[in-house]
């Protein structure tokens, strides 16, 4: 990781690939465009059913580098205990105030997955909190982020607005497959079956991806939500 400099964009995902699998495309496309991205994973991913912690964070090396970002760290909060609990909210701040990104991007709070809605709750409870000047971490700033959307996992989520991905959805792909213990090998003879090492499961992916981007008349996109409402520059209307 290179020296600290502050972000425009910080995308908070509760297990290292969760990031990949919902919003890589978007990182990718602001990345693209100039813009200074991190990613933080809450968890280590030591309860998943595929590979070990050291493969986990091999796999993690290859998306991270598949994605060309330079920020990326783990809080190593338990998998499968995700708790809005002081201690974890004071340490997801401290990155946040070390950070101060513009935006936010985190799992919508509710979803097939325990980890994702806590860490959905956590995230923006963290975010406010680190706005207030007189909650002194260490030797931090208060600093708050403009804005947090969230991204779906395996739920629908109300949509507030769709990134089109078209030109980076195969990376995002790759990033994804390299993830080759969580999700569907044909080399692989050992493999448990799981809900996300399913073949569908990949060709939902991409599937989801053409069903949002065919909403904005494009190839592949993303979709957010925003739980407060979207100032849009009038001249931007007509590019809409």
């Amino acid at each position: 990781m290179d020296k600290v400099k502050k972000l425009d964009a910080l995308f908070i995902g509760a297990h290292p690939d969760d990031i990949e699998l919902t919003s890589a495309g978007t990182l990718l496309k602001l990345a693209n465009n100039g813009y200074r991205c991190g990613i933080i994973d809450l968890t280590l991913g030591e309860l998943s059913t595929g590979g070990n912690l050291n493969l986990r964070k091999k796999e993690t090396q290859r998306a991270t580098k598949i994605l060309g970002v330079k920020v990326r760290e783990n809080l190593a909060i338990p998998d499968g205990d995700i708790q809005n609990t002081q201690k974890n909210r004071f340490r997801l701040i401290r990155l946040i105030r070390k950070y101060q990104p513009e935006i936010v991007f985190a799992p919508f709070p509710f979803d097939r997955h325990p980890d994702h809605i806590n860490a959905g709750i956590l995230i923006r409870e963290a975010v406010y909190f680190s706005g207030l000047a007189k909650l002194k971490i260490d030797d931090t700033n208060p600093f708050r982020p403009k804005k947090v959307f969230y991204f779906s996992h395996t739920y629908d989520i109300p949509v507030s607005f769709i990134v089109d991905i078209s030109d980076t959805f195969k990376t995002k792909l790759k990033s994804i497959k390299a993830y080759s213990s969580q999700f569907y090998n044909p080399k692989s003879r050992v493999q448990q079956k799981t809900f996300i090492n399913s073949k569908l499961y990949l060709k939902n992916i991409e599937v989801k991806a053409r069903y949002y981007g065919f909403k904005i008349g494009v190839e592949f996109g993303e979709p957010f939500y925003s739980p407060e409402p979207l100032n849009i520059d009038i001249h931007n209307l007509f590019k809409i």
